[in-house]
């Protein structure tokens, strides 16, 4: 199968509260697809599948359209741009970036950089210091014209190509296009099948700062099951115990049993367990100990759903050598087109 719509999902940028690029690219690929197509106040793009009976169970997929990056902050005299982070970001994963600048009268490329002393005039001391996110800043080598050209509020990201190496897929936001990729995927999958339910798939914004356009998008549809699909942790790497790895790439998909958001439904870990093993689709139970996904806003809106988590082992999560195994992407398509068409 062809992974150029994962490569284009990626290499679009969209911070949260910035998705509109990518919601528009969304857009583009799911004429058809749908019976009813809407964008919410939050921005989150919701996508309603009709069923063909009466008081059929209401479905929600939950697919958020963000990646971790930054807001500017501020514009020095000199145009070096500050920034504030939308997303966690371990600093150590910062040192000597490209970045791409996003405006509205344009893109600009840059260099993202600690403030302090280069090598040849720092001192031992001075290299053993983390600077904290906050330290970081960006140049994109226009000096004072910088004030000209961007405006506090733009946002940043990565800037760095989608690849295949193997078996494998690296790339930057990874986290969550994956999730992007799936909901599209599995509704084309279905074909007429699983018109029993009346499917919605919400391609939701601002996960990466608390979940906020799932709590939106939930409490509008109301959803029966909920289905949060997202990135997991693969952990299977060199000084990390075998206890802490989460997942195993090559494995198959993670049936998310909990994290730091939420508990999933303990009938829904049977019913996808049993239809996994009986599809022959690779998978492996996963429990994160911090954390959250939409998955917990679907469970918590209005009068509640019952919800799970279906998601990809990611390697290097929140960096933009983000890597996946196809094979556990594949199966966490195969699993939710399984899934849906019961219906």
């Amino acid at each position: 199968m062809s992974l150029d719509l994962l490569k284009t999902l990626c290499e679009t940028p969209g911070v949260p509260g910035n998705e509109d690029r990518v919601r528009d690219l969304i857009t583009s690929q799911i004429d058809g697809l749908f019976d009813e197509v809407r964008v919410d106040p939050m921005g989150s793009l919701l996508c309603k599948r009709n069923a063909d009976k009466p008081d059929a169970p209401r479905i929600m997929l939950l697919c958020h359209m963000d990646e971790i990056g930054f807001l500017v902050s501020h514009i020095s005299k000199e145009g070096y741009l500050h920034l504030t982070p939308v997303g966690g970001f371990d600093p150590r994963n910062l040192f000597s970036r490209r970045v791409l600048v996003c405006t509205d009268n344009g893109d600009y490329r840059g260099v993202m950089n600690p403030g302090g002393k280069p090598i040849h005039i720092s001192s031992p001391e001075d290299r053993k210091k983390v600077p904290a996110v906050t330290d970081f800043f960006v140049d994109i080598g226009m000096g004072e014209k910088a004030a000209d050209l961007v405006q506090v509020g733009d946002y940043v990201v990565m800037d760095e190509p989608f690849m295949e190496i193997g078996d494998k897929v690296v790339s930057k936001a990874l986290d969550n296009r994956i999730a992007c990729w799936l909901g599209i995927e599995a509704i084309k999958g279905l074909g007429k099948l699983g018109r029993g339910a009346e499917i919605h798939v919400a391609f939701t914004t601002q996960e990466e700062v608390g979940l906020r356009g799932a709590r939106t998008a939930s409490y509008a549809i109301k959803p029966d099951i909920g289905l949060g699909i997202d990135v997991t942790l693969a952990c299977d790497t060199p000084g990390v115990p075998e206890k802490d790895y989460t997942t195993t790439q090559g494995k198959g998909f993670g049936l998310h049993v909990r994290d730091g958001s939420f508990i999933a439904d303990k009938e829904l870990v049977r019913e996808f367990d049993a239809l996994a093993r009986e599809k022959d689709i690779p998978f492996q139970r996963t429990i994160l100990a911090t954390g959250g996904q939409d998955g917990a806003a679907a469970q918590q809106a209005a009068a509640g759903a019952r919800a799970i988590g279906i998601t990809v082992g990611t390697r290097y999560i929140h960096t933009v050598t983000e890597m996946i195994d196809t094979t556990d992407l594949y199966a966490a398509r195969d699993i939710l087109v399984a899934y849906l068409s019961k219906f």
